[in-house]
């Protein structure tokens, strides 16, 4: 047994800084991403404290983004949670999808991880678990790999948006230096090494365009479910059997 654990501590070790390493091309997206979430929760008037809860226990930007646009002095919560559950709801698709990387692991073990489970960690976890089965490997997800992943972006996006709540007033508006970028470029980079030709991704396709129309005519957050059930339904309607 002490053997056994002997080897495993290295292995372990060594899959974690794996995992971290992986991470680093995503957490310079994840950076400026959180600076300016925090920048903009402090200017709608959240504490630190409670913009670092909501970011340690939420763990999901664009959610989170969503919940500062529609935040006021006296903000509407029941909008606000539904709004983000509704954007969140993506994470019940993804986390189905891991399931057959994980059904190894014991509840006590999946659902913590599940919990660290964002887009970027999902997407390259999925990747390095495909090429773990390709490769004939017992289990194709390597939990001390996707711990080294995801606690790696969790501890940078939680630190980047204290950090910009922190120095946010000191720079004014920090969009000027092109940090609103930064989600449309990771997302691109999720894009292409998720694309599976266009085909597949018709559904993103509408629920784009849907999304920014009703954006442009229609005020307040209602783009949101106007995006989700428009590549819902086109999912649907791509996958339906013939009569």
């Amino acid at each position: 047994m002490r053997k056994k654990m002997h080897n495993y501590l290295p292995q372990c070790r060594t899959e974690i800084r794996r995992g971290a390493i992986a991470s680093l091309p995503v957490l310079f997206g994840l950076i400026p991403f959180g600076l300016l979430l925090g920048t903009q929760a402090v200017q709608k008037g959240l504490s630190v404290e409670a913009l670092a809860l909501m970011t340690g226990l939420n763990f999901g930007g664009g959610s989170e983004f969503a919940a500062i646009a529609l935040w006021s002095s006296t903000p509407q919560m029941l909008t606000i949670v539904l709004v983000s559950i509704l954007v969140n709801s993506r994470h019940l698709v993804m986390g189905a999808s891991l399931t057959p990387y994980i059904r190894h692991l014991p509840r006590r073990k999946a659902l913590p991880a599940l919990f660290l489970m964002c887009d970027e960690s999902w997407a390259i976890s999925i990747a390095d678990a495909r090429r773990r089965q390709v490769s004939g490997e017992a289990e194709y997800l390597s939990l001390a790999f996707y711990l080294g992943l995801a606690s790696s972006m969790w501890i940078i996006w939680v630190g980047s948006t204290v950090a910009g709540a922190l120095i946010g007033p000191l720079l004014g508006d920090i969009t000027r230096f092109g940090f609103d970028m930064a989600f449309p470029a990771v997302f691109f980079v999720l894009l292409k090494g998720m694309w599976k030709g266009v085909y597949a991704a018709l559904p993103w396709l509408v629920s784009l365009i849907s999304a920014g129309v009703t954006w442009h005519f229609v005020p307040g957050a209602a783009y949101v479910p106007v995006g989700a059930f428009s590549g819902i339904v086109t999912i649907l309607f791509l996958h339906r059997k013939p009569v």
